[in-house]
């Protein structure tokens, strides 16, 4: 049934659609003709007015002509030169088709206008050839009356034909605005038999659509309420089920919530005994690296400084045999390249710059040594003098960076790696990229020695865990990885 009131609808909205535009257009058409056709009489009408004017004008031009002829001084107190021209201008501008008034008005002429034209044409030029002669003041009289014997003789004529021009503008004029009229009549039966065929074949189906679907809803509506009574029933039996179902329900779902809940708290509580657990060995693991740095420092550092001193002494007594000395100043060379691998060895246990300076200058101290070391150009970005961090915030900083330093190093095969450093009275951020080859987790799998690099990033991430930071690892192949740690300074 739905398909079918569809089908309905939009063939009836698709006539609808047809018919109303065809209104429109029959209307729009009308309106255009009748605004045209207006326009044109408009102008027909001015062209009537200028064309009696040109009687007229001739009239008035042989007035004159007799006058002056005569030697009778006239009244009038136009300029014959004046009248003269606009008369033939105006008569040029008859016959080209143009009249050039405040604006151009088109000429509309018919075949007889054109005939009639031709006809009066010699007749106004005679005319116009002696209103010349007789305004050249240089003539004698008698060119005068001999020029104005041709006026009179032709003035009759050009009068006849010009009223008969006058006419026949006035009667096309008249016969446009009758044409004007049949086409608005025929728009109009347009528009009232488009009417007729919209009511019989739109709203006649849309009615007696109407009436059916108002049948069948009403015969449904009896349908429904017949099953709604029987529903009735069958929902108060429903409803002491529900309540029953309801009632069970509650208690299943306070069960299911307790169980979460003790769920939830025990999760936090593993959590939270794994995290001071791991606080506690990594805590455990850096006392015992500043304990084991100090006693390389002050213990075996301080003995091998000792015997670089005593073999200088020695180096310094005569020897006579050079292979002696030779191999005594290697050994001399051999002491001072274990005190500087255990002053080395000492800092990377516990670097002493990071509690006599700071982060900053000690990842600037890291980038330079690993460069030395390494040969690969490691650029630290950040500041030197920013605001002290907990002690355990640097140390563990200060790892996360060594071993993603570490890993770039030895595995990614880098030309450049930058550390990056920022940090404000809110949020730390603290970034080591390399545009080394990248790898993906199967990747990583599939390495030798994956099991240190997988150890590596879990330590990495328990350290920023345990600072309540996040630690982000993007990495692509062929495109670099970037380990990022972002730690909020304020709670």
């Amino acid at each position: 049934m739905t398909q079918l009131d569809q089908q309905v609808a939009s063939r009836l909205t698709r006539f609808y659609v047809i018919a109303l535009m065809v209104i429109a257009m029959l209307s729009l058409g009308g309106l255009w003709f009748i605004k045209r056709t207006l326009s044109n009489h408009y102008d027909d009408g001015r062209i009537v007015n200028v064309a009696g004017r040109q009687r007229m004008l001739s009239q008035r031009l042989t007035k004159l002509a007799i006058l002056r002829a005569e030697g009778i001084e006239a009244t009038d107190t136009a300029s014959f030169d004046s009248l003269l021209r606009d008369w033939h201008q105006t008569h040029n501008q008859l016959r080209g088709g143009k009249l050039q008034m405040e604006k151009e008005y088109a000429v509309r002429k018919s075949a007889t206008l054109d005939s009639m034209f031709d006809h009066i044409e010699p007749y106004f030029q005679a005319m116009y050839q002696g209103f010349n002669r007789i305004n050249a003041s240089q003539s004698p009289p008698a060119e005068h009356k001999k020029a104005l014997q041709v006026v009179l003789q032709n003035e009759l004529s050009f009068l006849q034909q010009m009223n008969d021009i006058v006419f026949q503008f006035d009667t096309e004029s008249v016969e446009r605005v009758r044409t004007l009229e049949r086409i608005e009549w025929l728009l109009t039966a347009c528009t009232l038999l488009t009417l007729l065929i919209e009511g019989l074949f739109i709203f006649r189906p849309v009615v007696n659509h109407t009436k059916a679907v108002i049948s069948r809803l009403a015969r449904s509506e009896q349908s429904l309420q017949r099953t709604n009574q029987r529903l009735e029933i069958t929902n108060h039996a429903l409803e002491a089920t529900n309540q029953n179902l309801a009632f069970t329900n509650q208690k299943l779902l306070d069960t299911q919530q307790e169980l979460v809940r003790t769920t939830e708290e025990k999760y936090q509580l593993i959590r939270a005994e794994d995290r001071v657990r791991s606080a506690a060995l990594l805590e455990g693991q850096e006392e015992e690296r500043r304990r084991f740095a100090r006693e390389l420092h002050d213990g075996i550092g301080q003995m091998l400084t000792g015997i670089k001193l005593h073999a200088e002494k020695l180096k310094s007594s005569s020897m006579d045999d050079d292979k002696q000395r030779q191999r005594f100043a290697e050994l001399c060379d051999l002491i001072a390249d274990i005190i500087q691998t255990t002053r080395q060895v000492s800092y990377n246990l516990m670097p002493s710059t990071l509690s006599d300076f700071g982060l900053g200058p000690t990842l600037q101290l890291l980038a330079e040594q690993t460069t030395r070391s390494s040969g690969i150009d490691i650029v630290f970005n950040g500041p030197h003098d920013a605001a002290r961090l907990s002690p355990t915030m640097e140390i563990s900083l200060y790892r996360i960076a060594q071993e993603a330093l570490h890993n770039a190093v030895k595995y990614a095969n880098a030309q450049t790696i930058r550390i990056h450093l920022q940090q404000d009275r809110h949020k730390l951020v603290l970034s080591v990229q390399d545009d080394g080859k990248g790898f993906t987790p199967k990747a990583v799998r599939s390495m030798e020695n994956s099991s240190l690099i997988v150890n590596g990033l879990e330590n990495m991430r328990t350290r920023a865990q345990l600072l309540d930071g996040t630690l982000t690892i993007r990495s692509k192949p062929k495109k670099g990885t970037t380990v990022e740690v972002i730690i909020n300074l304020i709670n």
